[in-house]
């Protein structure tokens, strides 16, 4: 529940300054092997993608849901040609995020 009270974070500059990935991912995991460590923290990957699936970017599954949720309030369903617009964005939005949590990466990495 914390991780999704402090998802507003990620919204400020503050928060977009320490967004990471694959880099951030991995070092998070201990040097040194731990069992129960390995499982809380890949439990607390699984929320953090959990949580980034339900927002409602047109490529994920909160996407789906919010145009099932306008046809369903609206009674308009959107056409394919704007489906498949709409999903091209999504995937544009997320490529853009993932390339810039991975250049954060970089340069953290670089600063050192």
């Amino acid at each position: 529940m914390k991780y999704v009270k402090s998802l507003s974070l990620v919204f400020s500059s503050e928060g977009a300054k320490s967004l990471g990935g694959f880099g951030a991912i991995g070092s998070i995991f201990p040097e040194k092997w731990n069992w129960l460590y390995f499982w809380e923290i890949t439990a607390f990957l699984s929320v953090i993608l959990a949580v980034m699936n339900i927002l409602p970017i047109p490529i994920l599954d909160g996407g789906y849901v919010l145009f099932l949720l306008i046809e369903m309030v609206t009674g308009w369903k959107p056409s394919m040609k704007f489906m498949d617009i709409a999903l091209r964005i999504g995937l544009w939005l997320l490529i853009g995020l993932m390339l810039y949590a991975n250049l954060n990466d970089i340069y953290r990495f670089i600063l050192k």
